[in-house]
């Protein structure tokens, strides 16, 4: 069984290495995207979703990229039908995945310190593995969010970081919820043990746990969207 789970958690980040390396070359081969921090949400989203962030990139990322909106703009020149905004729950979908990269990114840099460096708190490297989950995810999180907010509005620096803080900060929180929600579900209900960051089934448990986080998170952000304190991208 243990070995079997091992193959499907290889299989797993397989996938999602070669997604993210997919989205990642065709961004190099000229589809950047008109907002440049969306050139590294692509593959970082890709490495958790694995063909299901590849598809969406395809589907949605394709079209913002800076040759595709230049041609649309050449092509809606002259034709009195505006292009459409993205429907809502791509934006919703948009938002929480330019979060979601900030956070995946803090949490693997941070579960791989811990694995040289473990921090434990209350008897249990989980609950410390997840206070410095928070701090580095939250902190990517919002520099992410920094990198777009400020030459969107063009803010001044501390503008632009209480701006971030104010769009970001509960969708940042409900997404690490979500990833420990599932983490805790495989952690005491699953296996019945904590998992070591050296094993390839505690990273499929990651890649899962991203998903759940994006879940968690995409409600949030439709409302942060919809009531207007965070803008479509």
């Amino acid at each position: 069984m243990h070995q079997a789970l091992d193959t499907v958690a290889m299989v797993s980040l397989g996938a999602g290495a070669l997604s993210a390396s997919v989205i990642a070359v065709d961004i190099l081969a000229g589809h950047r995207q008109k907002m440049w921090i969306l050139n590294a949400v692509w593959p970082i989203t890709a490495l958790y979703s694995g063909p299901l962030g590849l598809w969406f990139y395809y589907k949605v990322g394709r079209v913002s990229t800076l040759p595709a909106m230049q041609m649309r703009h050449a092509e809606h020149r002259t034709d009195s039908n505006p292009a459409q905004e993205k429907p809502m729950w791509q934006a919703a979908a948009m938002a929480a995945m330019h979060c979601g990269a900030g956070c995946t990114l803090g949490d693997i840099v941070a579960e791989s310190y811990l694995y040289a460096v473990p921090f434990t708190l209350f008897g249990m490297k989980l609950y410390g593995d997840w206070v410095v989950d928070y701090i580095l995810a939250f902190s990517f999180g919002i520099a992410f969010q920094y990198f777009t907010i400020v030459p969107m509005k063009n803010l001044s620096p501390r503008e632009g970081l209480v701006a971030a803080l104010k769009a970001d900060a509960l969708s940042l929180t409900a997404w690490q919820i979500g990833m420990y929600g599932w983490m805790a579900i495989a952690v005491f209900l699953i296996f019945g043990h904590e998992l070591e960051q050296n094993e390839p089934v505690f990273w499929l448990m990651m890649q899962i746990a991203m998903l759940a986080g994006f879940a968690t998170s995409y409600p949030v952000n439709w409302w942060l969207l919809k009531v207007g304190i965070k803008e479509k991208m």
